[in-house]
């Protein structure tokens, strides 16, 4: 299980996020796929996952990405390097919404896509 409050990737995330210099967004496929492994116990968030999501968002100044039928069909066009759904989901939108990827991932770098971290 894990927890998100003592996760050195989570720090550098909260420092990245922080800076306050680009506008953050947080797709619906990220949301989607938190919801799964908290049902599954493999993450462990503060009460409820719904009110932690609104109130992180918000708090943080992230704006919601929904995931649209264009982002949704343009996952057929990627070369199948990764394997996980969400992650071609959200290369996908990156590459739509011309946007970076904040990952650790490697398998996102092998994309047409900017990460950071």
């Amino acid at each position: 299980m894990v927890d998100y409050r003592r996760s050195p990737v989570i720090s550098r995330a909260r420092e990245i996020i922080s800076r306050g210099e680009n506008k953050l967004f947080f797709s619906a496929a990220s949301a989607w796929e938190v919801a799964i492994k908290a049902a599954l116990g493999k993450l462990t968030l503060p009460g409820n996952l719904k009110s932690f999501i609104i109130e992180q968002l918000a708090v943080n100044g992230i704006d919601p990405l929904p995931v649209g039928l264009t982002h949704v069909l343009h996952v057929s066009t990627l070369p199948a390097l990764h394997r996980d759904p969400f992650d071609q989901l959200l290369i996908a939108q990156a590459q739509l919404e011309n946007l970076p990827i904040l990952t650790t991932d490697p398998q996102i770098r092998r994309y047409d896509v900017e990460v950071i971290w």
